[in-house]
């Protein structure tokens, strides 16, 4: 086992930021029908900034672990910043490339949290005017 097979499996097996905020600014879930996986993120946001993130959601290891290093390395980012984040973001989780479907589980995370962005930035904004 290599050293990111490893830590995707103690990521897995020991998520870190899993379950529920009492009362978040965001929420997005999503859930590809194609692997069966699902993930929920929610967060906080203070000055443009994530505060807090957590996940919740069920699947393959490549996609629960990747959601639980997301929340680590994601706090504490500008949402602008969040939203510039692409595939090369989540490979460097794994140490490489993957194939096509299991690099929809990887990236299904960081999906789940940009559109919950989005939403957060356009009811923002809608509030404004």
């Amino acid at each position: 086992m290599n050293i990111y097979q490893a830590q995707l499996m103690d990521y897995y097996q020991h998520p870190r930021n899993k379950g529920a905020l009492p009362n978040p600014d965001f929420v997005s879930e999503q859930y590809n029908p194609s692997c069966g996986d699902s993930i929920v993120m929610q967060g906080l946001v203070q000055h443009g900034r994530i505060t807090q993130l957590m996940f919740d959601g069920r699947g393959c290891v490549i996609s629960q672990a990747i959601a639980s290093m997301i929340t680590e390395q994601c706090r504490d980012k500008t949402l602008d910043e969040i939203a510039t984040l692409d595939q090369d973001f989540v490979q460097q989780f794994v140490g490489g490339s993957l194939g096509p479907t299991r690099l929809k589980c990887a990236l299904l995370p960081l999906q789940v949290l940009q559109e919950a962005i989005k939403h957060y930035q356009q009811r923002d904004r809608d509030h404004a005017q």
